[in-house]
């Protein structure tokens, strides 16, 4: 029951209702389609997918657990929304990507039940969307092995953030829909980064990630006020 205590219901209904809309590059999940594959190439040559076991936590509809087999990875997506899950593995069977599962399970029961299963972690804009954070932090650590890599991205908390990533992106360009993102729940990265020193991973590195309106394109950075992703590695 721990494990599952740490769902907020509210946030899984809201990502059910939009499931069906999840692989249309021009629905409200069009960010994430544009944003993947920057994410995707970065953590490939941190981590140098080909071959390795991973795990995508908070995988939602599966768009970087598919690109990530598709770099010859054995991926696992866990998630505690069914209806995207179903998405996800509709477009996998319809793709024809083998090498990639799908499961509804908790990170921390995952976590008791495979520590030290896996090769690389990620979990990509998920934290700011469950009560506590930080028990994540700690799960992902668990499923590392000894001298894996984890992978977090997520949205500062300060003002900027809350002018670019709620005023900006839900209301003004409405790349997302009203409501998808609490302020409070964002998470500095000073924040992220004890969560992963307590958790016994060591920080690598970290990437900003910016937005044009006018040309409507995504860049990674070295400027981390808004949305960030930081590298972690669990010590050999």
């Amino acid at each position: 029951m721990p494990a599952m205590n740490n769902v907020d219901a509210q946030e899984l209904a809201k990502f059910s209702e939009l499931a069906h809309r999840w692989w249309d590059p021009d629905s409200e999940f069009r960010p994430l389609h544009q944003i993947n594959p920057l994410r995707l190439e970065w953590i490939d040559e941190l981590a140098s997918l080909k071959g390795k076991r991973v795990l995508d936590v908070g995988c939602g509809g599966g768009i970087l657990a598919e690109a990530m087999a598709r770099r010859a990875a054995q991926v696992t997506g866990i998630d505690l929304a069914a209806r995207p899950l179903g998405v996800a593995r509709l477009h996998a069977l319809e793709a024809g990507v083998e090498n990639l599962e799908y499961r509804e399970v908790a990170t921390e029961a995952l976590a008791a039940e495979q520590p030290g299963a896996y090769d690389v972690v990620t979990c990509m804009e998920m934290l700011e969307h469950v009560p506590d954070p930080s028990a994540v932090v700690r799960a992902c650590a668990q499923l590392a092995r000894p001298g894996g890599w984890v992978f977090f991205s997520t949205l500062n908390r300060n003002p900027k953030s809350f002018l670019f990533a709620i005023v900006g992106a839900e209301y003004v360009l409405r790349l997302l829909p009203r409501g998808t993102h609490e302020y409070a729940k964002f998470i500095r990265p000073s924040e992220l980064a004890r969560w992963a020193r307590e958790a016994g991973l060591a920080t690598q590195a970290s990437r900003g990630m910016e937005y044009n309106p006018l040309t409507r394109r995504y860049w990674m950075s070295g400027d981390t006020s808004v949305n960030y992703l930081m590298a972690c590695r669990k010590p050999g």
